[in-house]
């Protein structure tokens, strides 16, 4: 439920015995292999490329050539691979909890293979229907008012349905440790404002199809041709309306513009329209004085748009979100139609990814942490923990001189510096206590029964935090996940077990590898919380401004080279990278891969400066950053990706990084005038 989920700084887009005994019955694992291998892989390099004209080129141009995109992926690199060979083992743990019919009524394994089982199960999703979703379609069938309007908005939010305004929970921007109600705007079915407003080819072709989607979602429901065609229009034009109320991205980086706490009595003196003391009571939340409007222009916006929009086309609008949000579970149909815009329009892709892997996905999202604890049992020993900590402490070290060494940072600011990096807490593979599902009901009846049930858990499980304080202990991945992230409000980094294995992490890579590859994702997190937006978060977790002026200054002339060296990156034709908007990412990289190359001076294996074939370790240390982001995308997909996405193309994180740093053109060789060479270098750290 995207209105409860923490606020991370994400990388791009996991007695052990007796932990997890009490999890599922433990059945014979067959051995997990991994498609990447430890190491450098030669065959991944192109060497008709200097690898100071091109070095991504250089490092996976072999990669690239050997591994077309499939059909059913929008794009395909390293991260894909991983995970698909993570979803392998989840799947043989899911077809065996599938086949016992025995586990224990309520037991984690019994949920699993239920769930698993009926997402499988496909004459059954096909017999069910949209039947478990009559009782909220005719709620929204029986709104007759504007005031009912609003109240039913709320009440679809507790089925995980956004459409219009939302009400969530997270931490306090000025008190981390206690839980603040957020008044969010919400329910745009395009991945960004622009998909609206603007009116370049790729943006119109994309409405058209969205338009289609929806016109389809009308006619699965009974709709005449002609009537679906107008309700989708009408939908469209509600849409465009509330994205035209909310700001570009690049505005929402400073978390103060989005802290607005009110007292429920002075929100409804400012905004009459809705009976806010209904609409919360509405979400089953419990009764609150203050709550926090993220963006209170917007917010009184939309909320207008109640009264001023006519209430069939609001019912149209909630119809299309509750299929939308439910269309995996629904039957072929309404999956294929999913499939056309999200798929093909916005991602470029020919063909849907197997139901097996798509149910895997679904019991991961669903019940994550019951499946996870079995696949870190299987794949993940204490030992790789414990080298994985290792790593983490030594970048946690190296950052903290580094930080002492800077010249354009003041001796004050740099001592908060180092208070709020020793103070990261540091979560690597799982969490210590698993969630507990119990009240999780997983039935043997339709695969969107027990999808409506789950978001209707997760909902109660988060309307439980109000009134609480801040549960620190809690992960934002599940263990599979193959990324990463950085936490401001728990000031914490964490790496589940999925991302720590091969090209990322391997017992058996020499250090310049380990330290390239995962090091550079390690040192990426850590300096999250150093960039344009975690710097703004202190050792606690709170939203404080505690550099000085002069300090603010030299970091932010810093980051924009950043933005400025960014923005001249073309994705695709005509479309480039938003500087402003993937600065933060740009900054992780530079100052995690810079870190991590630091720490990795300190090892005896760089200190030997043996070579290992034909590359020195620096040089080896360099291709295991760039192999991590061997991959290419569909152009759909990279346009997508550039225009909503914080991220840059992996092309980009290796090229425009590297061109930065002395370290790397001194390994290769590189002099002034090369590609590989930046005139005008960004350094931060």
């Amino acid at each position: 439920m995207h209105r409860f989920r923490l606020f991370i700084r994400a990388l791009g887009a996991a007695a052990v015995a007796a932990l997890f005994a009490t999890t599922l019955t433990a059945h014979a694992a067959a051995p997990v292999t991994y498609s990447v291998k430890p190491g450098i892989d030669k065959a991944n390099l192109d060497p008709t490329c200097k690898a100071c004209d091109d070095f991504f080129r250089f490092a996976t141009g072999g990669w690239e050539k050997a591994h077309p995109i499939p059909a059913a992926y929008a794009n395909w690199g390293t991260f894909n691979v991983l995970f698909d060979d993570n979803t392998n083992v989840l799947h043989d743990i899911l077809e065996g909890a599938a086949k016992n019919t025995n586990a224990a009524a309520g037991s984690n394994e019994q949920k699993i293979g239920t769930y698993y089982r009926a997402c499988m199960d496909e004459p059954a999703v096909e017999a069910a229907g949209i039947v478990p979703l009559h009782s909220i379609l005719a709620g929204i069938a029986n709104v007759d008012t504007p005031t009912a309007l609003v109240l039913e908005t709320a009440v679809l939010s507790k089925y995980g349905i956004g459409a219009g305004l939302e009400l969530g929970i997270r931490p306090d921007q000025k008190n981390s440790g206690e839980q603040l109600p957020q008044l969010l705007a919400a329910g745009l079915g395009l991945p960004d404002r622009d998909y609206y407003l603007k009116d370049d080819e790729r943006f119109v072709k994309v409405r058209a199809a969205y338009t289609t989607y929806m016109t389809t979602i009308f006619t699965n429901l009974g709709e005449a041709p002609a009537t679906a065609q107008s309700d989708a229009a009408n939908v469209l034009v509600l849409e465009t309306a509330m994205a035209k109320v909310r700001p570009d991205r690049s505005e929402l980086r400073d978390p103060a513009k989005t802290y607005h706490p009110t007292s429920v009595a002075e929100l409804q003196t400012q905004i009459p329209v809705v009976d806010w003391n209904g609409f919360f009571a509405a979400t089953g939340a419990p009764r609150f004085a203050t709550v926090n409007v993220t963006l209170p222009e917007t917010i009184k916006a939309v909320a207008g748009l109640y009264t001023t929009t006519p209430l069939d086309t609001w019912k149209a609008y909630e119809r299309v979100r509750t299929i939308d949000a439910y269309a995996a579970a629904l039957p072929k149909s309404y999956v294929d139609a999913a499939f056309a815009f999200r798929g093909t329009a916005l991602s470029g892709t020919t063909a849907q990814l197997p139901r097996w892997k798509r149910c895997a996905a679904a019991v991961n999202g669903a019940l994550g942490e019951a499946l996870g604890a079995v696949y870190v049992e299987q794949t993940f020993p204490p030992a790789a923990k414990a080298r994985a900590l290792a790593l983490v402490d030594n970048l946690q070290s190296v950052l903290g001189d580094d930080i002492k060494t800077l010249d354009w940072m003041s001796a004050a600011t740099k001592v908060r510096a180092l208070a709020k990096l020793n103070a990261f807490t540091k979560k690597i593979g799982y969490p210590d206590t698993f969630r507990d599902y119990s009240k999780l009901a997983v039935k043997n009846d339709s695969f969107l029964a027990n999808s409506i049930r789950v978001q209707s858990f997760e909902n109660a499980r988060e309307i439980a935090r109000f009134g609480r304080p801040t549960n620190r202990t809690e992960w934002g991945m599940t263990p599979p996940t193959v990324n990463a992230y950085y936490n401001p409000p728990n000031n914490e980094i964490v790496f589940p077990a999925g991302i720590l294995h091969p090209p990322f992490f391997s017992e058996q890579n020499d250090d310049a590898v380990n330290y390239g590859a995962i090091g550079a994702v390690i040192g990426h997190e850590m300096t999250h919380g150093f960039d344009d937006q975690g710097r703004k978060y202190d050792e606690h977790g709170n939203t404080s401004d505690w550099w000085t002026p002069q300090d603010a200054t030299n970091f932010n002339k810093r980051a924009q080279c950043i933005v400025d060296e960014f923005n001249g990156f073309e994705v695709a034709p005509g479309v480039h990278e938003k500087g402003v908007n993937v600065q933060g990412e740009a900054i992780a990289d530079l100052g995690g891969i810079t870190i991590a190359y630091k720490a990795f001076e300190r090892t005896p294996e760089a200190k030997a400066h043996k070579m290992i074939d034909g590359y020195t370790p620096e040089q080896r240390f360099f291709l295991a950053y760039a192999q991590v982001w061997a991959g290419h995308s569909r152009q759909a997909a990279a346009e997508t990706q550039a225009t909503s996405d914080p991220h840059p193309a992996g092309k980009f994180r290796v090229i425009g990084t590297l061109s930065n740093m002395p370290e790397f053109r001194k390994a290769f060789g590189c002099v002034a005038g090369d590609k590989m060479v930046r005139a005008n270098s960004c350094q931060i750290w």
